[in-house]
């Protein structure tokens, strides 16, 4: 006879610890993380690789969407991203959305969903949409991404790539 009780409290407990934790102000850690991949965003959008590179640590481990498997180190990713940016002729628009940080310490993580579209060399639109994890440390110069993964999704069956990634 108690425990409907029991349960309804404690889940009305769980509810308002819940909703006390979504209203929370972000952590000044957190509001550091949120700015370096604003930071980021604006880099890709103005198609500034030096801006790009500034919110990756020098050790930044990679799974890209693209060969080869991965890139170890700022030098390779650098090459990866100039790539990515030379893919483009003219502006770029880059949207950084979904974003949610985790910190825990001089360590954080994030997922977001990042969309990029322009026109390629050819002059045809170029648009894709990927999914980001991001790992970070925090130094003695701030947040920096020690290690990212990026991907798509893939229809199993054709083996194709999702570029678009609704949900």
């Amino acid at each position: 006879m108690f425990k409907p009780i029991f349960i309804a409290a404690a889940l009305l407990a769980a509810g308002a610890g819940v909703a006390s934790v979504a209203q929370a102000a972000p952590s000044s850690d957190e509001a550091a993380v949120r700015a370096l991949e604003a930071q980021f965003a604006a880099a890709a959008s103005a198609k500034d690789v030096d801006g790009i590179m500034k919110v990756y640590a020098p050790d930044i481990f990679v799974f890209d969407v693209v060969p080869p498997r991965q890139y170890v180190g700022a030098a390779a990713y650098r090459k990866d991203w100039e790539e990515v940016m030379s893919g483009f002729k003219g502006p770029v628009k880059f949207e950084l959305t979904d974003l949610a940080v985790q910190v825990e310490g001089p360590v954080a993580w994030s997922h977001s969903i990042q969309h990029v579209s322009g026109t390629d060399p050819a002059g045809k639109p170029s648009d894709m949409t990927v999914r980001v994890t991001d790992v970070y440390r925090k130094t003695a110069d701030g947040w920096r991404i020690v290690q990212e993964h990026v991907s798509v999704p893939v229809d199993l069956a054709t083996g194709k790539p999702d570029l678009q990634s609704k949900p």
